[in-house]
């Protein structure tokens, strides 16, 4: 409807368009000439415009009718090479309107952003007539708020100082909109609300507005969206567009490194001797708190003295902070050719540190005065009083025990073990007082062993007590090499089997022994970890069940750095126990006999069935037999008639109650119900509910036979990983010898010995001693 209303609104316009316009002047004289009223029109129309929609013109566009029989055409010739218009005409009188609308079908629109202007050309022709006629039609392709704002970038970042002052600008989003007009103009504005900042509506400038703190934030994550200013093509729904800007907070260096100095007592016998110990602090974070070096500024012309940054301490005793920061002790040393003697009165050295940061920064100059004397000569004595050492038992001969020594040491110091009992099992190096094994030790119940080491020159006796740690080098020993029960099928859930143990030769952790089974199929059984138990974890049947059970449980000690482990086969046998009661194959049995029946004939037979191990059943009647004219066989089931149904008009109906019994059990009764009937009726017939109890018995019979059928994987199992075959072997680029520069410090590795050993577990574990 509002469409129709639209339409006769515009015919409405053209009408009086029409009747107010005088007649265009070439008219008149030439009756006969087609003739658009102007050259060249202007049109505009909307771009995503819809199909069918007219473009809008200040003047009426057509031709005037000099004759009323003409019929005219309009037709777009060019400047339409993607087929949005189309030309109609409407004939209002005496004057034949030209229409310029969007075609319908193309899946193409009108993009103003594309193209904003088309120069149609019109020609006009009458029908039945060559009269012909051309003008041209300006289409001007109007702007829709279609767009958004877009960003490039869409992600910036930048990186300010803590101390960076308010209303500092930080950085510029930038964005941009194809549309024209109010529809291209936009402004910028903070997604969320912010404090610390403030963003331009227009120039996208984003600056600071508050201070900043970056140990209680040191990064901003702020979103910009831009939205123009005009009206949404499609109401309220508009979407803006979004940047991120990222802000990180640097903090700045503002203090400066301090210095402190603690002065020592050298170490004589050390060649370059630490005299001073030197701690820097500094209150900033991260790199504008690392120390980089600590210098000598003035005292030390001749370069006697240095200063070295002392090692990271081990992990567990360092925090967080020094970790990041790195070690901030530094120790002065005084090298070699000192001579303090040349400094009766001291000397001053100036010393100043510097940081990491931007800029960087120094310390005050802090001036220490050194005036240190070389003390007499210290006494002899070994390092320890005592030495106590923990061996372990399974060492190899060769291994080092410790190593004794004196201090200061004499430069012909000879050590040697003074003999005893214990003394056999160990050597020393004469030279460098190295105690090692020489012979194994796992055989002896000796646990501690009491040394003397003598250095020969000096007479100085030192004691080493020697303790052996016992070593996980036993495993499990099962008291049976197999166990083999019986067991009745009947016992309950949880009940106790058997009880496998097993001891261990180790002490402590190493000969706790837990317990395990080691089958890879799921049992009716499992041990109690700590008692060696073995219980049944579901109910037992014979008749459905293998009749063995055959499984592995393992024995493991909780050694270290492997715990060892042995293995027994348990087999539980089931033994059948009468626990089933006999069942009918067929219940509730209903039967027509003549009365004519003879005696002796058979009237139906009872079958039931006892699923232990398919015992004979024995049946019989419980009542309904009172006058004894039915005989029931105890062995077979088969039911006969005893007495002449025609002798003494007995009733016309039976109902007879019957068990079945294995000798122990007594089957659920059934009943017989028969009926007596004269007459031309079947001699009997019978019909019963049938129980399936056959059925259920072969489906017993068929999941034992499957049970008994399936591989038992646990037969036959060998322990490949605990048995130690190979023997280890060097590696083949082991050389015949190596060369060591005689300056080298003791304790620097100077070879690495690689062997390898064939076996699995802790029997491919090698230790390499020298001999």
């Amino acid at each position: 409807m509002a469409l129709c209303a639209g339409i006769w609104a515009i015919l409405l316009q053209l009408a009086l368009l029409l009747f107010f316009s005088p007649p265009p002047g070439h008219c008149q004289g030439e009756r006969s000439r087609l003739q658009f009223t102007q050259p060249l029109y202007h049109a505009s129309v909307y771009e995503n415009s819809a199909a069918r929609t007219y473009a809008a013109s200040q003047v009426r566009m057509g031709i005037p009718l000099q004759h009323h029989s003409w019929e005219v055409r309009y037709r777009i010739t060019s400047g339409d090479e993607e087929g949005f218009f189309k030309a109609e005409e409407y004939t209002l009188g005496d004057f034949c309107f030209l229409r310029i609308r969007t075609k319908g079908g193309n899946a193409a629109i009108l993009n103003r952003e594309v193209q904003d202007n088309y120069l149609l050309t019109v020609k006009a022709s009458i029908k039945g007539d060559t009269l012909e006629a051309w003008t041209k039609v300006s289409v001007q392709v109007l702007d829709m708020n279609d767009l958004r704002p877009l960003f490039s970038p869409t992600t910036y970042s930048v990186t300010i100082a803590e101390s960076t002052p308010l209303r500092t600008s930080i950085a510029q989003v930038t964005a941009t909109d194809a549309d024209i007009g109010s529809n291209g103009e936009f402004y910028y504005f903070f997604k969320e609300r912010m404090e610390l900042f403030a963003v331009h509506p227009t120039s996208g400038v984003v600056s600071l507005s508050g201070k900043l703190d970056v140990d209680t934030q040191s990064r901003y994550d702020l979103e910009i969206q831009a939205v123009d200013r005009g009206m949404k093509l499609y109401g309220n729904n508009g979407v803006s567009s979004t940047a991120k800007l990222f802000v990180h907070v640097e903090r700045i260096n503002e203090h400066v490194p301090i210095l402190s100095i603690v002065t020592l007592a050298p170490v004589w016998t050390e060649k370059s001797p630490v005299i001073a110990v030197v701690t820097v602090e500094d209150l900033d974070e991260g790199a504008n708190g690392e120390i980089e070096a600590v210098s000598i500024v003035t005292g030390d012309l001749l370069e006697l003295f240095s200063i070295e940054r002392t090692e990271m301490p081990s992990e567990e005793l360092v925090d967080e902070e020094v970790t990041q920061k790195g070690s901030r002790e530094f120790v002065l040393r005084a090298t070699e050719q000192f001579d303090w003697d040349s400094y009766p009165f001291g000397l001053n050295l100036s010393l100043q540190a510097r940081d990491r940061g931007t800029p960087q920064k120094f310390s005050a100059v802090h001036t220490v005065h050194l005036r240190l004397s070389r003390p007499a000569p210290a006494e002899v004595i070994f390092q320890k009083d005592e030495y106590e050492v923990l061996l372990s038992e399974v060492a190899p001969p060769g291994t080092v025990v410790e190593a004794v020594k004196l201090q200061p040491e004499p430069d012909d110091a000879e050590y040697i073990l003074t003999p005893s009992t214990d003394s056999g099992f160990f050597s020393i190096n004469t030279m460098t007082g190295v105690i090692s094994t020489a012979r194994w030790l796992t055989q002896l119940t000796q646990e501690v062993f009491e040394l003397e080491v003598l250095e020969v020159d000096s007479d100085l006796r030192v004691k080493v007590r020697v303790i052996l740690e016992d070593a996980n080098d036993n495993a499990p020993s099962f008291a049976q090499q197999s166990y083999e029960v019986f067991v009745n099928e009947s016992v309950a859930v949880g009940t106790t089997v058997v009880v496998v143990t097993a001891s261990d030769g180790d002490h402590g952790e190493n000969g706790y022994i837990t317990y395990s089974m080691a089958s890879l199929t799921p049992l009716h059984f499992s041990v109690q970890q700590f008692t060696g138990a073995v219980t049944t974890t579901q109910e037992l049947d014979f008749e459905s069940s293998v009749e063995s059970f055959s499984f592995v449980v393992r024995a493991s000690d909780w050694g270290s750095p492997y715990r060892r482990e042995s293995e027994v086969n348990v087999t539980v046998h089931l033994e059948n126990v009468n626990d089933n009661k006999p069942l009918f194959e067929k219940v509730a049995c209903v039967g027509v006999i003549s009365r004519d029946l003879p005696v002796g004939e058979v009237i139906t037979t009872m079958s039931a069935i006892d699923i232990d191990e398919l015992e004979l059943v024995k049946y019989k009647i419980l009542s309904g037999n009172e006058r004894g004219y039915f005989d029931l066989n105890p062995d077979s089931g088969v039911m006969t008639l005893h007495h002449s149904l025609n002798t003494a008009a007995p009733k016309n109906s039976f109902s007879l109650k019957i068990t079945a019994t294995d000798g122990e059990h007594f089957s659920d009764p059934m009943f017989v119900n028969i009926s007596v009937v004269q007459g031309k009726s079947p001699p009997k017939s019978f019909s019963c509910t049938e129980t399936r109890v056959a059925q259920r018995l072969a489906e017993k019979l068929l999941k034992k036979a499957k049970a008994s059928s399936k591989p038992k994987m646990e037969e036959g199992f060998i322990d490949l990983f605990s048995v130690n075959r190979q023997t280890p072997q060097f590696d083949k680029s082991f050389p015949t010898d190596i060369t060591v520069r005689e300056d080298v410090q003791v304790g620097t590795s100077v070879f690495q010995v690689k062997a390898f050993d064939g076996d699995t577990g802790v029997s491919q574990r090698c230790t390499c001693v020298v001999l």
